[in-house]
């Protein structure tokens, strides 16, 4: 009998799908908006992803080969990192700031929490909300050689009137990765199809924040207006990309829905009443900081202890 037993610590039951397969899976998902990006802006756009992207991944390797522990670039975590922070960052930046923002990504936000599982928020939004505090005039200047003047949320902010259809098919200014809605759609199926993410998070996330928008924006359940607030903004891009991180969101089914209301609310509220027309990415930030919480508060009791039996 004490052949037959084997004792071991958890978990007892894998799965075959690793964090290598999940990372890449999510890289070639954003390549629809990575390379709309590139079309859209230009071949700077490119050295901008490439720049981002090589940063991450030698910070990862060299903190880790100073601190003698094994290397774990291969798993395309940093990859991921550096893509979602490119195409988070103005197109005709210096080069140097996406880099920069990197190095800070995986050293402060990810290794000094202990690696891949540990950080407490989004290390991509993380780097970009540092990025804007530390230099804001380049963060929020987004014109460029294909496009001038101000965004299509800000131009609504002020009053203005914008093209919907160019906001959804991405021929506007903005970041990188976060004006074509229909290739981050497109890539977000590809992730959906899989069974990488689910739509819990995105579509909490969305309809709170479409409600929130028509019943506080000022012009009621406009279609135009709450179609052009969904389509820019990098809105699509948080929900589907950064909101669903495994790390940062909740492990809990409904705490996963209740992360996706706040994150609604907390950009609508942050576009209505605050001084900028965006807010997804700080909404995301403070709702990964609500995240242990919110997985405290919906985690099932265990029979015995007051919960039912299943």
């Amino acid at each position: 009998m004490s052949d037959m037993m084997n004792v071991s610590s958890n978990p007892h039951i894998r799965s075959k799908v690793t964090t290598d397969k999940i990372m890449l899976c999510v890289v070639i998902a954003l390549l629809p908006a990575a390379g709309f990006g590139v079309r859209n802006f230009g071949i700077y756009a490119l050295w901008q992803i490439l720049l981002t992207v090589a940063s991450c991944v030698l910070a990862e390797a060299v903190y880790e080969l100073l601190m003698k522990k094994k290397v774990t670039v291969l798993d395309f975590s940093a990859v991921v990192t550096g893509l979602l922070l490119a195409l988070n960052m103005p197109p005709a930046a210096p080069l140097w700031v996406g880099p920069m923002g990197g190095v800070f990504a995986i050293i402060v936000v990810k290794m000094l929490f202990g690696g891949l599982g540990q950080n407490f928020m989004n290390p991509a939004l993380a780097a970009r909300c540092f990025l804007i505090i530390s230099f804001p005039s380049i963060m929020t200047n987004f014109e460029c050689d294909a496009y001038t003047g101000a965004t299509p949320l800000a131009v609504l902010k002020s009053g203005g009137s914008v093209n919907v259809y160019n906001m959804i098919i991405g021929k506007t200014s903005g970041t990188i990765g976060e004006t074509s809605m229909v290739a981050i759609v497109a890539g977000a199926c590809i992730l959906l199809l899989l069974g990488i993410i689910d739509l819990k998070v995105p579509a909490s996330y969305i309809i709170t924040f479409a409600i929130f928008y028509g019943i506080f924006g000022g012009h009621g359940f406009n279609p135009y207006y709450i179609s052009a607030q969904l389509a820019g903004g990098g809105l699509m891009l948080g929900a589907f990309f950064m909101a669903t991180d495994y790390v940062t969101r909740p492990v809990t089914k409904f705490g996963q829905i209740i992360f996706g209301i706040i994150l609604g609310l907390l950009t609508g509220i942050f576009r209505v009443f605050g001084a900028s027309s965006e807010g997804v990415s700080y909404a995301i930030i403070i709702g990964n900081m609500l995240t242990p919480l919110i997985t405290k508060i919906t985690a099932p009791k265990a029979f015995g202890d007051g919960g039912e039996r299943i």
